[in-house]
C-alpha cells in the first residue's frame, strides 16, 4: 500500500510560481512511474507530467518550457516546479504513482491562478 499526500497548492497570480511536493509513504513497494495530473472544473482529468523509475519524463504541450518535474534523491518525494502560470493552469492537480500495475492517487491541492 502507498500513501500519497499533496502538498503547495493555492491562490497566486499571472505569471508566478508554486511548488507542488507528493510525499509518498508505505512499505515493500517499487514505483516504475509518478506523474501530475490536474482536473479543472467541468473538465477531465488529465496526466501533465510523469517521471519514470529511471529518470525519463514526459510533459503535456501545454505545459512545457513552464513546469518541471522532478523527484528527491530518496525517492519518496515527487515535486512539480510551476512557472508562468497562467489562469487556464488553475485545477485540482492529483500525484499519481504506480506500482506495477496497480495505481495510488493522492487527494489533490488546488491551484488557483488569478488574472
Amino acid at each position: 500500500q502507498v500513501r500519497l499526500v499533496e502538498s503547495g497548492g493555492g491562490l497566486v497570480q499571472a505569471g508566478g510560481s508554486l511548488r507542488l511536493s507528493c510525499a509518498a509513504s508505505g512499505s515493500g513497494f517499487s514505483i516504475t512511474v509518478m506523474g501530475w495530473y490536474r482536473q479543472a472544473p467541468g473538465k477531465q482529468r488529465e496526466l501533465i507530467a510523469s517521471l519514470t523509475s529511471g529518470g525519463t519524463t514526459n510533459y503535456v504541450d501545454s505545459v512545457k518550457g513552464r513546469f518541471t518535474i522532478s523527484r528527491a534523491n530518496a525517492r519518496n518525494t515527487l515535486y512539480l516546479q510551476m512557472n508562468s502560470l497562467k489562469p487556464e493552469d488553475t485545477a485540482v492537480y492529483y500525484c499519481n504513482a504506480a506500482v506495477g500495475v496497480v495505481m495510488y492517487w493522492g487527494q489533490g491541492t488546488q491551484v488557483t491562478v488569478s488574472s
